[in-house]
């Protein structure tokens, strides 16, 4: 990686609760060629790791998920927030960093042993991605990979996922 894209990730004290510091990636993806130098890092890193289809969960995981689908010549689905999806769908609860959430994916959108990576801007507790790992093997896929631009470890989210490959460019 030439860039530094650290430089394009500012912190935000106290979002969205007082004690978090958010990562804010909109400086990267502001930026023409960080956010190529990222699509292009990513799909570097996640290609080894042949899959069938790009699922992100909403919603900046899709602002990355969706190019390196595109580069990868893959689908894209998307896991979204509990009722946002038309069709008919499949839910999980669990608990975030500062809360709980529950996410969904279409029952259709994954076929039994379709390989999926999933992607996602941030990795902090691993609750949102093993969500999106229980919701892909309950419909009969398998994972890949999981993808992150940032991956923050004093959260340790990867001891979560450790039967999986995870690739992230950025840790704090």
């Amino acid at each position: 990686m030439v860039m530094d894209l650290r430089a394009y990730i500012r912190d935000i004290p106290d979002f969205p609760v007082p004690g978090v510091v958010f990562k804010d990636i909109t400086p990267l993806l502001g930026c023409g060629p960080a956010f190529h130098t990222a699509i292009d890092e990513l799909a570097a890193r996640t290609r080894p790791y042949t899959a069938d289809v790009v699922v992100a969960m909403e919603s900046r995981g899709f602002l990355f998920a969706a190019p390196l689908a595109y580069k990868l010549n893959l689908g894209f689905v998307p896991v979204r927030k509990q009722g946002k999806l038309p069709a008919e769908a499949l839910s999980v609860e669990y608990a975030l960093e500062y809360g709980k959430a529950a996410v969904e994916i279409h029952r259709d959108a994954i076929l039994e042993g379709q390989r999926v990576l999933i992607v996602d801007d941030v990795l902090a507790t691993g609750g949102t991605a093993s969500a999106a790992v229980s919701l892909i093997e309950q419909l009969g896929g398998r994972v890949a990979a999981l993808a992150f631009i940032i991956e923050l470890t004093f959260l340790k989210g990867r001891e979560r996922l450790t039967q999986y490959p995870l690739v992230s460019i950025i840790e704090y």
